[in-house]
């Protein structure tokens, strides 16, 4: 019998999801699926559980089973969905300053081709890149039908300040041996990254999703962890010159106020400082 989840990263996007799934996957006791991002508990619910569970058919005696979808914080259906199917598995999520998310994605945006040519158009014609800073709402549904001490909040600040901190409270949320990073992984690959050929990588953005349609995952998985593939795709991005501008982080901050209040409320402790807010 194929074995399910007994841990999943939640979200947000552009939160330190894919550096978090590479590090977990090194891990003797941790199985993940090739690719992150099933997407199963928002967009393919309707393919059943069989099919769910055959993505973890790879797993052995692992301690840990997993997934890593940055998604699922913002559908309203996944937490109960996660819960009915799963009970009371172990759920992270890794907190970003909404303003940096958001600038965040609108790159990954413009690097595939995508979404206007202004952060501000973006702002007001591509709702997610606000709806996905709602945090508190989205940890809500989680933390009203799973126990406090079974949701682990991170903060991506920690990651980009101690990846091997990080990762060590992550492993002891989970119950693990501490796994000493490598050198090259302690330089966590957080930037932003812009794509050499736009065009390129739309193809490439694209193709996934057509490919994870179709139940490829593991194929999708394969390709983006390809070397060549990461060097004739991306180059880091000189963030201390392109900025979003004041006018655009002042949006961003006036929508998100009530989130981040309620959200404070819930954690017990201020992020508005630590977040320049």
């Amino acid at each position: 019998m194929n074995r399910l989840p007994n841990f999943l990263y939640v979200g947000p996007d552009k939160a330190g999801s894919s550096w978090l799934h590479e590090m977990l996957r090194k891990h003797p006791d941790v199985y993940l699926t090739p690719a992150k991002d099933l997407y199963f508990f928002d967009r393919y619910y309707d393919r059943g559980l069989t099919w769910y569970s055959s993505q973890f058919r790879d797993a052995r005696s692992e301690e840990v089973v997993g997934e890593v979808c940055q998604d699922y914080l913002f559908c309203p259906e996944a937490a109960a969905r996660i819960r009915t199917t799963l009970g009371p598995v172990r759920i992270m999520v890794c907190l970003r300053d909404p303003v940096e998310r958001a600038w965040s994605s609108y790159l990954y945006m413009r690097k595939h081709g995508i979404g206007p040519d202004t952060f501000g158009e973006a702002l007001r014609c591509r709702p997610e890149l606000l709806d996905h800073g709602r945090y508190a709402t989205g940890l809500d549904r989680f933390l009203q039908r799973f126990p406090r001490e079974m949701v682990h909040v991170a903060l991506f600040d920690d990651l980009a300040a101690d990846p091997q901190g990080f990762i060590d409270a992550v492993t002891d949320f989970l119950g693990l041996v501490p796994m000493p990073l490598a050198t090259r992984d302690l330089a966590a690959r957080l930037p932003a990254a812009r794509a050499r050929s736009v065009r390129v990588a739309s193809v490439a953005r694209r193709s996934a999703d057509w490919v994870r349609e179709h139940d490829g995952a593991k194929l999708v998985g394969t390709v983006k962890r390809s070397p060549l593939v990461q060097r004739a795709l991306y180059r880091p991005i000189d963030r201390r010159a392109v900025r979003p501008a004041p006018d655009d982080v002042i949006t961003v901050q006036t929508a998100l106020a009530p989130e981040i209040d309620a959200l404070e409320h819930t954690l017990g402790f201020r992020l508005r400082e630590s977040w320049g807010w």
